[in-house]
């Protein structure tokens, strides 16, 4: 099955910075089956869910994209925007309609560097979502491509 849910927004940043952060973004909705991201392309933005399921999938040769991890109310679709090459790790697509809060990385990143602890904050929690992600894929793949058991 999938890892446990991600760090959300809510708990990974203090109340202060998580306003000024969400005065930024702008609501958007996704009608199932849209997807927002492919692997390999430009991060360019992120969102967070506030109702509906995204499922992040990743490529993989020779077979179908793997579902890595379905995500829900409250957690970061996008971590990609923070890291150079800022290139999509992974795909993701609306499995159920969503809304969301869509933020754009570079007027993000231009917050981040005027107040550092707001920076420091994010960087944070984007990187325990990133440390998240990458057990999630870890647990999923071996599931899907393992020894039987290798995943538990």
């Amino acid at each position: 099955m999938f890892a446990p849910p991600s760090p959300s927004m809510p708990r990974a940043l203090p109340l202060e910075h998580r306003d000024r952060l969400v005065r930024t973004a702008r609501e958007v909705s996704f009608p199932q089956g849209t997807r927002l991201f492919e692997e390999g392309g430009r991060a360019d933005r992120f969102w967070v869910i506030r109702t509906g399921t995204v499922e992040l999938d990743m490529h993989v040769p020779g077979r179908r994209a793997a579902v890595i991890e379905r995500l829900g109310h409250n957690e970061l679709v996008g971590w990609s925007w923070l890291f150079s090459p800022h290139v999509w790790q992974l795909g993701a697509e609306a499995a159920t309609p969503v809304r969301a809060y869509e933020f754009d990385a570079t007027s993000v990143l231009a917050l981040c560097a005027e107040d550092p602890g707001l920076g420091r904050d994010v960087a944070r929690w984007v990187g325990d979502v990133v440390a998240h992600r990458l057990h999630a894929s870890r647990i999923r793949l071996l599931d899907l491509y393992g020894p039987y058991g290798a995943g538990a």
